[in-house]
């Protein structure tokens, strides 16, 4: 090698040295905000300060549920509690964590929580995906080569993505309850059985299939761009945080006296079903938890509702926890363990890790069943309700069963005037609008139009009939007696009564997407005093 060789490569290690040390790690150098952030918005907040005692104190009768659950259904044991917000309000449990010891199930015992694992290895993912680690719509197969070699169905197609594998829209064959039985895989065993091929059931991003192996290579994504073990990541930077310290993967790391065993009911008596190691398919259904530690990631999920001016304090940023229980793929479904005989459809969708529904009254619930060979689990949260409810039991595939009592207690909060959402206090500019816009309809004051009144409002209808219609109806209410408070229905839209001796005015109005938003349009409805 010649001098010159020689000084270009020292040249070349010398640029690479110092562009290394001088540019900062791309994480770091991700913007805390790219965003300007209104100082003037106001969160939805919950009206009653006695909404947490009162809540709990519903609650006394629905220990009958879980005991009924136990009667009914064969359970060896089952535990059980109810979230609001950041506290544990309400927890119990009945039976055994083994019918040959009889040691009773406590808040404390340890079940196997099976499938409800899948949200903790998408919100590894998300985690990634926040530090600039990775996109969610980045192939696969960049992560695990042994993908690409799948053979797909269609030639117009795209590769799976891991947006697919969270979505569970990969095309990959629903896989219970073969998945349940390889909990205790190798990664490089599932890297080969991955390599051999894996069938398509439907062609990509188009429909919805629940894949147990989608998660397990969701697992195997955050080890390897991680650096570590998805089990430690998880724990090091989900678990840990939380003060989930007692939740676990190895069962042989479990207390004896905490751990619940599995079994199942056949011909009149429960049979064990042996508990599985932990492996490469843990992050589908590997954790193990107790209700006291898993309050506190239901309460997590809670607390990225309202989207708020507050410092972030999890995990992950409450958008992202949001964007978890986003629907994708919106289906209508009946639900019979909720409605009954009622049949009442409800919209439903698999958001990332969970499952995400909306009832034919709107009212929102996110959640997951889980289930394995001795082993059922189910657990939802309402967030516009700062409510979670969870359960779990030692009998297989049980799940259905502790979700049908899940469900009657939250019937009975519901029966009771429990269920409240949050207020949405009213902008300054809304207060301002609403005010103005009460005085326009009974004075028609050109002043004040030319303040109030965006472009489009009398090209839409004119200024006459507007007028005309505000005095037949104000006619029509009689003497004005008040007016009354402005119910919002976001920043820059709401309705509020005119009160007269003979009936009342109901006006609607929503502002323009200007700097200082204007009034764009104005609904007037007479409603007649109740007799």
């Amino acid at each position: 090698m010649n001098r010159r060789s020689l000084h270009f490569i020292l040249l070349v290690v010398i640029v690479i040295l110092f562009s290394k040390c001088g540019a900062p790690d791309p994480v770091e150098t991700l913007p805390a905000t790219a965003m300007k952030v209104s100082q003037n918005y106001a969160a939805p907040q919950f009206s009653d300060p006695e909404r947490v005692p009162k809540i709990a104190s519903g609650l006394a009768e629905s220990h009958q549920y879980y005991l009924d659950c136990v009667r009914e259904n064969h359970l060896p044991g089952v535990v059980y509690g109810l979230v609001v917000d950041d506290s544990l309000v309400f927890s119990g449990g009945y039976g055994t964590i083994d019918p040959e010891t009889m040691v009773p199930v406590t808040e404390h015992t340890l079940f196997r929580i099976a499938s409800m694992t899948k949200s903790f290895t998408a919100m590894a993912i998300l985690k990634l995906w926040d530090e600039g680690k990775l996109s969610l719509s980045d192939k696969a197969s960049t992560y695990i080569p042994q993908l690409a070699n799948l053979t797909y169905p269609t030639s117009d197609g795209t590769p799976v993505t891991i947006f697919n594998l969270l979505t569970m829209t990969a095309g990959f064959p629903e896989d219970n309850p073969w998945g349940d039985r390889f909990l205790d895989i190798t990664g490089d065993a599932l890297m080969e059985q991955v390599n051999e091929g894996v069938p398509f059931s439907t062609v990509p991003s188009h429909h919805y299939e629940y894949s147990n192996l989608g998660y397990g290579l969701l697992g195997q994504i955050v080890s390897i761009v991680s650096g570590t073990p998805f089990q430690e990541y998880i724990s090091r930077n989900i678990l840990e945080p939380l003060g989930m310290t007692h939740t676990i993967w190895e069962f042989a790391e479990a207390p004896e006296h905490l751990l619940a065993l599995g079994y199942r009911w056949e011909d009149g008596q429960w049979i064990p079903e042996p508990l599985l190691h932990d492996g490469a398919f843990g992050a589908m259904g590997g954790l193990i938890t107790s209700i006291s530690d898993f309050s506190k990631y239901v309460s997590l999920h809670l607390s990225a509702w309202p989207p708020r001016n507050e410092p972030e304090t999890g995990p992950v940023k409450r958008s992202t926890l949001r964007e978890m229980h986003r629907m994708n793929n919106p289906r209508y479904y009946s639900d019979p363990e909720r409605f009954g005989d009622n049949n009442q459809s409800i919209i439903r969708g698999y958001g990332f890790g969970l499952i995400a529904m909306k009832d034919h009254e709107g009212v929102v619930q996110v959640g997951h069943n889980g289930g394995l060979p001795g082993f059922g689990s189910s657990y939802m949260f309402y967030p516009e309700y700062g409510i979670g409810i969870m359960a779990f039991s030692n009998l297989t595939y049980g799940g259905g069963t502790v979700k049908s009592a899940n469900y009657r207690v939250i019937e009975s909060l519901l029966d009771q005037g429990f269920f409240i959402s949050r207020s949405l206090p009213v902008s300054p500019i809304l207060a301002k609008r609403k005010e103005q816009v009460a005085q326009l309809i009974m004075n028609w004051d050109p002043q004040l139009e030319k303040e109030i009144v965006a472009a489009n409002l009398y090209m839409d209808i004119s200024r006459e009939i507007r007028m005309a219609e505000a005095k037949e109806l104000l006619d029509r209410a009689g003497k004005i007696i008040a007016v009354g408070s402005l119910d919002p229905e976001n920043q820059l839209r709401g309705s509020f009564v005119i009160e007269g001796s003979k009936g009342n005015v109901m006006v609607y109005f929503t502002l323009s997407p200007e700097p200082e938003p204007r009034v764009q349009w104005i609904t007037l409805e007479f409603v007649p005093t109740e007799q």
